[in-house]
């Protein structure tokens, strides 16, 4: 699947809102369906927003159509017509975090792919799996190993040797590990050698090849480790390292104007210059961040720059590249782009360009190319940086999803590295003839809802107004959507930027968790290392709760190792969620972010600390989300996610049913990879048992409470799984990606059910279909795209039919009827054996198709298709049932005899302005229109197929004198016919749409507006004008079919009767 989207802009231009946001239906992944799995047609769709981070960019050498661009955690896409069309072309696979992208220089084919991202200033990163490789230029790709190497940030591929590769393992940076450092192919990856390894806490955060000899090789080293609580970048295994030998054996450059081998410094980067391998650099995290220089191929080093800008947050960027045409420029990656034109001495900062840059790929064959990735997605220059275009893929890092019960309802979020975003399920936009057409969901729908970038946004469930959106250093809004206007609430309003938690009165982490009293909607909750409350919109605040953490004060240190880096991410005494029982007022479970779970029965008055009573659960995890029962006041459930504290990636999720005193580990039938680890569970509000998990890469499914879990990927392409909810009146399945967006799984009822009917012996179970809304399209009032900023998809219109077949069925026949048993739309359904959709679009049948079998009088180039046949083409056409009224139907399922049928109740939309009694008025009048179209197709069909027994038999028996006779008749009868044919509609019309206003329009076309037009009639009955001109054209209608009768009568047997007698 492929978008498009493009935006050119001079780089003195460009701002953020100049963004091309790319996605729409190339957001939803191609994963084909699994014929094994039963559910597989039950498919996700993807409906925003737009953005955001890229990782990794490179592209095809020489060639400025490909680029291949690999998103922080939303997989690899490719564009071969220079980014006006995109595709994921890694969705079925079971990563998503992508570090490194590389191709081959003496084969464009080959590309090289190292998941795991490098840009480490968060701890909730998604684990890569090793290493893959393509050969169809990334249309496929094969797993090539290094499962354990956890972040890969650079490849290179010997420019002559493509089997030759090395890879730059940082490591899982979570736990000391064996497989940090260098690793080197000579096969093409069948066969692996490490080739450098310092210790087990320092891993390669660069590699750069000489250009003359391959064998030479400098390496960036990197000592990091990472946990809830710390980033402690930097220590004595950091540092440059060179191979002359292909890597056989590597040496640790030091001195001679570098830092002192034993000396501890942080991340590296190293780059040797393209035109000159005497030149190299060298970019050290050190007290402040310093650029080096060389001239002797790395024998000696100077200091050429120490500004700041070069690297502020060390981990979270420390890359540049060297021009391949200059050895004197250069490109730093860094909060701003970074330029040198003087070999790093003095440097400016590109202001008009994306901000957060993380990778920067010239062209090799093209040094007017070059592409950098950033926060905001990617930008492009092909002119030697005097214009750039950006794209912003549809890899959206969500952090949780809620949504209101507006009809259609809305879904809202916070979005990393931009504001929060609220947008609709369904935009419900006008297609043919004022209904909703399902289409997509724009950029210009999103709108922003206060907050900032991490944490929750929630709107009142009482009032859907009202939105409480989080951010970082314990801020808070309140916004009304009715007036736009928007209140900073914080519970405690100190700019803790920079302090060490333990320094600060309250422990908030970057993402503060929020909840809204289930109970009274005036309750608002939020944490820090307390559970804050307020009961006024935020007027004031009061601490309902003592320390709720294991307030371990050695976790409550500076973070970032050589630099001190604070910005609440790593609060490792802090909570992490809050959950208020749906049954049971002043219940409230708390889950800290290391491993402390607490409740209160008293709405705060008395807390108990239950993590011991947590048998078997690792300690220091975040307890990521708490789930209390929808049924039960004393069950819940809680997702432990152990990944950052210890770098163990099992899924820990337990059930309590007596309010916290015992607990069951339910997560053991999830399967094991670095990708296992859980962060969101969401129990089904229709029955108990039916839980829903979101993990590192999928979502799974259990029927039983955890005892068997099912994987529900579908067409879900891999990402973090970071919030689930199910929204209760569509009662569809709502998913935070943290890469790919937000996704919904329309309809559960048939996964709610599956385990019935699987168990039933009915050879088909009709899963009995949802209310659905008669919706009435709203105008699209937003500013027309030029650039097609489209970037999720509308569900289809109508209703989903749900059912499960125990066996394939050759023939699935589905009939709707009306309360009067008469029939309503009759459609067909796919048989594959487990559960089945169709939606019915809530229309009854279409018009008869008009299928014209000969060219306009004197056109004879206009001719028909490969059917046959050519439509008939007005300037507004009537070419879908009308919609039905409201009601109850009754729905029937015939798979190969074996019947099942549901009632169907059909509801007015809210929104409408008419009446039940209006909208049967439309959709009567609308029927009678469609059977005078029908009446008028099959007496122009009829004429069609007359004309064309005459034209065929003037071609075929033309020169034969004994069918002279019959011809001459056919000719007169031709003209007859035409007379007749053109009451209906003008002759001339060759099928291109504005032929229409060339020639007057006839019945058909009339009757076709007036369908159009009255369709498009907001549920109001039909005006009198346009019952007075029905009434006028179905005079004119009953003239013409007199006229056609009565050569059908005489004129056509006549005809008929004249052939030559054999």
């Amino acid at each position: 699947m492929t978008f498009r989207s493009r935006v050119r802009v001079g780089a003195s231009l460009l701002a953020f809102a100049s963004f091309a946001l790319v996605g729409a239906s190339a957001a939803q992944a191609d994963v084909p369906d699994d014929p094994s799995n039963p559910l597989a047609q039950l498919h996700y769709r993807m409906i925003g927003p737009g953005g955001n981070r890229i990782a990794a960019v490179t592209g095809e050498p020489g060639n400025s159509q490909v680029i291949y661009a690999g998103a922080a955690d939303g997989g690899i896409w490719k564009t071969s017509d220079a980014g006006i069309n995109w595709k994921p072309v890694f969705d079925d696979k079971d990563v998503s975090a992508i570090g490194a992208l590389t191709v081959a220089p003496s084969d464009h084919k080959v590309v090289w792919a190292g998941t795991g991202e490098t840009w480490i200033v968060r701890p909730d990163y998604s684990m890569g799996n090793g290493v893959y490789k393509s050969t169809d230029g990334g249309e496929t790709w094969t797993h090539m190993g290094l499962e354990l190497t956890g972040h890969v940030g650079r490849i290179l591929i010997d420019p002559k040797d493509s089997n030759i590769v090395y890879v730059c393992a940082l490591g899982q940076a979570y736990r000391p590990q064996q497989e940090r450092g260098i690793y080197k192919t000579t096969d093409g990856g069948k066969t692996w050698t490490r080739s450098l390894f310092v210790d087990e806490n320092t891993g390669c955060s660069e590699l750069s090849m000489d250009p003359k000899d391959p064998n030479t090789v400098f390496a960036g080293m990197w000592q990091v480790d990472i946990k809830t609580w710390n980033l402690n970048s930097g220590g004595k295994g950091s540092g440059v390292y060179v191979t002359h030998d292909g890597g056989k054996s590597w040496s640790k450059v030091a001195g001679h104007g570098l830092p002192a081998a034993d000396k501890v410094i942080g991340k590296v980067a190293v780059q040797v210059a393209p035109t000159d391998p005497n030149r190299v650099y060298a970019l050290i995290q050190e007290d402040t961040p310093r650029f080096y220089r060389s001239d002797d191929a790395g024998k000696t080093w100077r200091v050429v720059n120490q500004q700041h800008v070069l690297s502020e947050r060390s981990s979270y960027y420390t890359r540049f590249a060297v021009a391949p045409d200059d050895e004197n420029f250069i490109y730093v990656a860094a909060v701003r782009v970074v330029y040198s034109h003087d070999g790093g001495t003095t440097i400016e900062e590109a202001e008009d360009l994306p901000g957060d840059v993380h990778d920067v790929w010239y062209d090799p064959l093209n040094p007017a190319r070059v592409m950098i990735a950033h926060d905001h997605g990617l930008t492009v220059s092909v002119n030697n940086r005097k214009s750039y275009e950006t794209f912003a893929l549809p890899v959206a890092q969500m952090y949780h999803a809620f949504t209101d019960d507006q009809i259609p309802y809305n879904v809202y979020g916070n979005r990393q590295d931009e504001p929060t975003f609220r947008g609709p399920s369904n935009n419900i936009y006008a297609g043919r003839g004022g209904a909703p057409s399902g289409g997509k969901i724009t950029a210009a729908d999103w709108t922003q809802i206060g907050g900032c970038e991490p944490g929750f946004s929630i709107p009142d469930w009482k009032d859907n107004n009202i939105v409480w959106s989080g951010c970082y250093n314990g801020d808070l809004t309140r916004m009304d959507l009715r007036s736009g206007q928007m209140r900073w609430v914080s519970p405690w309003p100190s700019a803790a930027y920079g302090w060490a938690p333990k320094d600060v009165k309250q422990r908030f982490h970057w993402s503060m968790p929020i909840a809204i009293s289930p109970h009274d909607n005036e309750k608002v909750y939020v944490g820090s290392q307390n559970v804050h409350m307020t009961q006024n919109g935020g007027q004031s605040w009061q601490v309902i709760s003592p320390d709720l953490t294991g307030n371990d004060k050695t976790h409550q240190l500076d973070s970032g190792g050589m630099h001190a880096d604070n910005l609440m991410v790593f609060e490792g005494s802090a909570l992490y969620s809050i959950a208020e029982s749906p049954v049971q007022a002043g219940l409230i479970w708390t889950g800290a972010t290391d491993g402390t779970v607490s409740i209160t029965r008293d709405g705060g008055k008395t807390w108990e600390n239950v993590t011991k009573n947590i048998t078997g659960m690792p300690p220091l995890g975040i307890i990521w989300s708490i789930e209390p029962s929808k049924f039960d006041a004393g069950t819940a459930y809680i997702v432990n996610n152990m990944q950052q504290s210890t770098g163990d990636y099992n899924a820990y999720v337990y059930k309590t049913a007596d309010f916290g005193k015992t607990w069951k580990l339910i997560s053991g039938g999830i399967p094991k990879s670095v990708n296992s680890s859980a962060h969101t569970l969401a129990e089904d509000p229709t029955r108990p048992g039916l839980l829903y998990l979101g993990t590192d890469n999928f979502i799974y499914v259990t029927w039983d409470d955890g005892d068997h879990w099912s994987l529900l990927r579908n067409n879900m392409p891999p990402a973090p799984i970071y919030w689930l909810t199910v929204q209760k009146r569509y009662n569809d399945l709502v998913v935070a990606t943290y890469g790919r967006g937000f996704w919904i799984l329309d309809d559960l009822k048939p996964i709610q059910e599956f385990d019935k009917a699987k168990a039933s012996s009915a050879p088909v179970t009709f899963f009995k279909p949802r209310d659905t809304y008669r919706y009435r399209a709203m105008n699209n009032t937003h500013a027309m795209d030029t650039y097609n900023k489209a970037v999720g998809d509308n569900p289809p219109p109508g209703v989903p039919l749900n059912y499960y077949l125990k066996a394939p069925a050759r023939s699935v026949k589905i009939t709707v009827l009306d309360k009067d048993g008469k029939v309503v739309r009759q459609l067909t359904g796919p048989g594959k054996a487990g559960v089945n959709r169709q939606w019915w679009d809530l229309r009854h049948d279409a018009p008869t198709t008009v299928k014209l079998l000969n060219s306009p009088p004197g056109e004879p180039w206009v001719t028909v298709g490969k059917d046959g046949w050519r439509p008939l083409v007005h300037w507004r056409r009537y070419a879908d049932g009308p919609v039905v009224a409201t009601g109850d139907y009754t729905v029937k399922i015939d798979a190969d005899g074996q019947v099942a049928t549901q009632p169907l109740s059909v509801l007015r939309d809210p929104k409408s302005i008419g009446s039940d009694a209006t909208i049967k008025a439309n959709t009567d009048f609308l029927l009678g229109v469609v059977a005078d179209l029908d009446s008028a197709a099959a007496v122009i069909n009829r004429i069609e197929q007359v004309r064309k027994q005459i034209s065929d038999l003037r071609e075929q028996h033309g020169s034969d004198r004994a069918y002279a006779k019959q011809i001459a008749a056919g000719d007169k009868l031709d003209a007859q016919l035409k007379d007749v044919e053109s009451l209906y509609f003008p002759l001339q019309l060759t099928g291109k749409i504005e032929d229409a206003f060339r020639v007057p329009t006839r019945i058909y076309g009339n009757l076709a507006n007036l369908g159009w037009l009255t369709e498009g009639g907001a549920d109001l009955p039909p005006t009198d004008q346009a019952v007075q001109m029905r009434a006028e054209i179905e005079q004119q209608l009953a003239s013409a079919k007199q006229k056609a009768d009565a050569l059908e009568q005489k004129a056509i047997p006549a005809f008929l009767a004249s052939a030559p007698s054999n």
